[in-house]
């Protein structure tokens, strides 16, 4: 991963704020993916919450940079293929984060100001702890359990309804009283005292042990045998719901606690209380309680309590206004650099590794740690500020302080510069990619002559690393998602020799067949780890992905910073893939209509257009997407159905003093109707709505001659 922008968000240009804003939502994606669909965390708590920060932070200083694929819009990660998909009634949003004291008043405050009251501590709060497990909706019909699901995506989850059953907490059937629908919302995790012994099992069995609690307790849930899930002895907490007919109480504490006369454990350490004094005492009770409670906690959720309140306060794109989860300080530890590794990714980003003796932090043992750059590795920012005091580099044989927060990976925060060896040398970056010996380069922004952090190889298909790494990320589930053709096959195929075998780029998967029934010689399914079966399943998997949508076709290009959402926006906006790669050829100038029509694509900025046309430039890139095209069919890309509601999918300007309600419920209001909301006006704004006092921008509506409507009008035109 490379290292978040250093540079004060308040002096970023608006190109520079663009640029961060790409490199955050693809980042932050990658480590959703790793942490929600694959449980393999790639980066600590602390600094995934850091890269979210200054995504929020960019945002709010550039509201009209916000990305359809920013992660302020995005839950999770898109459930797994292995188990059927369950729709959520309701969606299950994730909550943001507070991380002192500062942002808990602010918080408490936000709620206080959205409903227009004074700060006078009326609005009661519930407390509780930060469960660090899986996420879970739990559907029951006639009071009987019909249906679980994992969260995914906020919006579809995973199946695991046999798996949950064999939890012993949770009930099979609620009572007489409860409603006929009752979805109960919470976390299944596994108790510290259970993964201790299930690991010294393990142990004592030769058997590889696991990292921690949370993750066994996902892999628990996700196995195909039930058996093997009710084996681990999992456990749940209540403390939501989804869908409810009729609601039990009329205060988060009071369902919260008719849950537990149910029969679903509820936590025992939740609260309710009003003060922000009181909030922040019951904070730091529970982390004084911590490391003694038989489970994994990483902060404290605070939730308003009374639920018209709740309703009031609605909901952000992928989080609730009325929520806060409270997190506690990253845990640290000291160990040694033992060695300084380059790994060379799909983009040919070279990211230094530090090889970490083995420590243990927080219950788990790391030895890795991300070093970001050469920058990073220096002590320097992306604008040449220090980012460790007194000029502390990391060399190999420094003795490092680390940090986690509940994940693998952890971030080197500084050096303990009165342990460094005796002729230790400043590291030195390479100047050449370790893989393939082609020259390194720092690219120099042409319009801020400022160097870009990150070192890439310029080897391109040639680089061993970027083309097997390219290899991978078309074959994945989000892009072809080819079944039985994983990382294992893309280096075995892209290692051999044998014309019959060997695959070097995308188009060389789809002839493989072919060139396998021309071989006299060389037959797949005689070599080992095949067989005759696997062999044609795999030959049936490749040639069901002939013909695919649009935007994942778009997406499994990989180009640079074109993630799943700005390739399904390419997708709806083009058409066909014919469209599309004739209008980005067209627009290799920079300029006219087509570079100016692919700019003004929804969520498309500068920096992203410049990179897909780039893209397009490349001889050697039109040759494989040329030859790919021979062997597969890109589908036209669905048009949206349109909605009821009379704004949905206009671009909507909220100006001047509203009276009639805050900006904040009438943005959420405004979206919750399909509509998007820009804080500017453009051509593609399509209504203002002017408050008392509106100036510039009413004049510019006017001049554009977008619909301008008072108050009044816009409540009569959404209905009231």
């Amino acid at each position: 991963m490379s290292a978040a922008n250093q540079t004060p968000v308040e002096t970023l240009s608006e190109e520079q704020a663009a640029a961060e804003l790409a490199f955050l939502a693809a980042e932050i994606a990658s480590n959703d993916e790793l942490y929600h669909g694959k449980d393999q965390p790639a980066i600590s708590d602390a600094e995934y919450d850091a890269l979210k920060r200054r995504n929020d932070a960019i945002e709010q200083r550039f509201p009209e940079l916000i990305r359809d694929d920013s992660p302020s819009r995005r839950v999770g990660a898109a459930p797994l293929p292995t188990f059927a998909p369950i729709t959520h009634s309701r969606p299950m949003l994730s909550l943001d984060n507070t991380f002192s004291d500062e942002d808990v008043q602010d918080f408490i405050g936000s709620v206080y100001r959205f409903l227009g009251q004074l700060p006078d501590g009326s609005i009661a709060f519930t407390a509780e702890p930060k469960i660090d497990g899986l996420s879970m909706s739990i559907r029951y019909e006639n009071r009987k359990l019909v249906s679980a699901a994992t969260r995914g995506d906020g919006t579809t989850g995973e199946n695991v309804t046999a798996n949950v059953k064999t939890i012993k907490q949770i009930p099979n059937t609620l009572p007489a009283d409860a409603p006929d629908i009752v979805e109960v919302r919470g976390e299944v995790y596994m108790a510290k005292s259970d993964f201790l012994a299930l690991n010294a099992q393990m142990e004592a069995e030769g058997k590889q042990t696991y990292v921690n609690p949370r993750n066994t307790a996902a892999g628990s849930l996700r196995q195909l045998d039930a058996k093997v899930t009710e084996s681990r002895k999992l456990r749940f907490f209540a403390y939501a719901w989804g869908e409810i007919s009729e609601m039990p109480s009329d205060t988060q504490m009071g369902t919260v606690e008719t849950f537990g006369r149910w029969g679903f454990p509820i936590n025992p350490l939740m609260k309710r209380l009003s003060s922000v004094e009181d909030i922040l005492g019951h904070y730091r009770e529970i982390g004084l309680q911590r490391p003694d409670l038989d489970y994994d906690i990483d902060g404290v959720v605070y939730k308003v309590d009374r639920l018209d309140l709740q309703q009031r306060l609605g909901f952000r794109s992928r989080s609730p206004r009325w929520a806060t989860a409270h997190k506690f300080p990253a845990e640290q530890a000291f160990t040694t650099v033992e060695n300084i590794d380059i790994q060379v990714g799909r983009t040919g980003a070279l990211t230094p590794v530090a090889r970490l003796t083995p420590v243990t932090v927080g219950g788990v043992v790391v030895t890795n740690a991300t070093l970001h750059n050469e920058d990073y590795i220096k002590g320097i920012g992306n604008s040449g500020e220090r980012i460790r005091e007194d000029d502390h580099d990391i060399r190999i044989g420094d003795t490092v302080i680390v940090q986690r927060a509940g994940d693998v990976i952890p971030q080197v925060l500084d050096v303990v510069m009165e342990k460094r060896p005796a002729g230790a040398e400043a590291y030195v970056f390479p100047k050449t990619c370790p893989v393939c010996g082609s020259h390194a380069v720092r690219e120099r922004n042409e319009k801020t002559g400022k160097l870009d952090s990150v070192t890439r190889c310029t080897g391109g298909f040639v680089c061993r690393a970027q083309a097997t790494e390219h290899l991978k990320h078309f074959v994945s589930r989000n892009a072809f998602d080819i079944e039985g053709f994983g990382t294992k096959q893309v280096d075995f195929f892209f290692e051999s020799e044998d014309e019959a075998l060997k695959i070097r780029t995308a188009p060389d998967i789809f002839t493989l067949k072919k060139r396998q029934e021309a071989s006299t010689l060389t037959k797949l399914e005689n070599i080992d780890g095949f067989g005759k079966v696997s062999v044609k399943k795999l030959f049936d998997a490749i040639d069901e992905r002939r013909s695919i949508a649009l935007n994942r076709f778009i997406y499994a290009l990989g180009i640079r910073h074109v993630g799943e959402t700005t390739a399904k926006l390419l997708a709806r906006h083009y058409g066909t893939y014919e469209a599309f790669e004739t209008a980005m050829k067209e627009a290799s100038s920079l300029a006219g209509d087509a570079w100016q029509d692919l700019n003004n694509v929804e969520g498309i900025g500068e920096i992203v257009a410049r990179a897909i046309v780039e893209f397009y430039k490349e001889p050697r890139n039109l040759d494989v997407v040329g030859r790919l095209l021979d062997e597969v069919t890109p589908e036209a890309a669905e048009q949206i159905a349109a909605s009821d509601s009379p704004v949905a999918g206009k671009t909507v300007v909220f100006t001047g003093s509203l009276e009639k309600f805050t900006r904040d419920e009438a943005k959420a209001r405004a979206e919750s109707l399909g509509a998007k909301v820009a804080g500017s006006v453009s051509k593609k704004t399509d209504i203002l709505v002017a408050g008392p006092g509106a100036g510039s921008k009413l004049d510019k509506a006017r001049e554009l001659g977008v619909q301008t409507m008072d108050e009044d009008e816009w409540l009569a035109l959404i209905g009231g």
